[in-house]
């Protein structure tokens, strides 16, 4: 009894250095990084004009770094696929068999096309404001969340392929459009100046999508593993 709890005491204190040591060398590493040092702003402004929008954090996003946004789409993928392993939905019923409310359905009915119109209008908006897919994605996955707590679910007809079909439409339409590239004798994801906003926002298009039903989906997934 004596050793386990000495050994408790080792571990706690451990972890209590631990974490001491790596927060006084967090504070180090923000303490000396330059004061006004401005990164790499005046090089993505300088090329801004070449990325196909006009908002940096897009450009950066979509075109200068896009193997880290693509790699992001990945893991959430992964992440999708992942937990549906672990936690199948039940597609033997397509409706709950209880009512949500009238409060509830009168609001998804309300908020439906509200929500799906200010989704457009940011993911429009992201070339050259605050935006993009991923916000218009967050947004579209509120709603699912919403609808689906209503009791609605999908036609189990198409709960098969249609449903998989927009999940990997975000990462399917980067890897296309990234391997585009390699026709006209360029290196992976990089974008003819012509063409580089529609390309954009094509990617951006399924990202949202994409986003929106794999977050949906997620809590789906989480009830229907909780459920009894």
């Amino acid at each position: 009894m004596q050793l386990t709890r000495l050994r408790k005491y080792a571990l706690h204190l451990s972890s209590a250095l631990l974490v001491i040591c790596v927060t006084i060398g967090l504070v180090i590493a923000i303490i000396s990084l330059p004061v006004r040092d401005a990164g790499l702003t005046q090089v993505v402004s300088a090329h801004l004009t070449q990325s196909g929008v006009s908002h940096p954090v897009t450009a950066v996003l979509l075109n200068f770094r896009g193997y880290d946004t693509l790699l992001e789409m990945a893991v959430l993928l992964l992440a999708l696929a992942g937990t549906w392993s672990l936690a199948p939905i039940d597609t033997r019923a397509s409706t709950t068999s209880h009512s949500p409310g009238e409060m509830l359905d009168s609001l998804a009915r309300l908020l439906t096309p509200v929500i799906v119109l200010v989704a457009g209008y940011l993911l429009w908006a992201g070339a050259h404001a605050p935006g993009g897919a991923f916000q218009a994605g967050a947004l579209l996955a509120a709603l699912g969340v919403m609808i689906l707590l209503t009791g609605w679910r999908i036609p189990v007809e198409l709960t098969h392929y249609f449903p998989r079909t927009l999940h990997i439409c975000g990462v399917t339409a980067f890897l296309l459009v990234g391997a585009s590239a390699w026709l006209r004798d360029t290196s992976f994801l990089t974008f003819p100046q012509h063409l580089a906003g529609e390309l954009i926002l094509l990617i951006e298009t399924c990202a949202m999508l994409s986003i929106g039903l794999t977050l949906a989906t997620l809590f789906l997934l989480g009830r229907s593993h909780s459920a009894p």
